[in-house]
């Protein structure tokens, strides 16, 4: 099972299961990339998921793919 810098499963993404991922079958990957500001985020700051930032959630994360309150959940942050 591959995992996109969101965080979710690349088979289950409505965006790769409708073939629209801007990763391509390689899936979301942390790269420049001017289509997903997660993946760019995630490369700028040299981690493989977002969830291994230091500042997750952040403001990018509220334009992901995740629930920013299950994201503050998992954080164990409030939001």
């Amino acid at each position: 099972m591959r995992i996109g810098v969101c965080g979710i499963a690349c088979e289950r993404c409505p965006r790769m299961t409708a073939g629209k991922c801007p990763g391509g079958t390689d899936g979301c990957i942390p790269k420049e990339n001017p289509f997903c500001q997660v993946a760019s985020c995630a490369f700028s700051k040299g981690v493989r998921l977002c969830f291994e930032c230091p500042d997750f959630p952040c403001e990018i994360t509220r334009s992901g793919p995740i629930s920013y309150g299950y994201c503050t959940f998992i954080a164990m942050k409030e939001g």
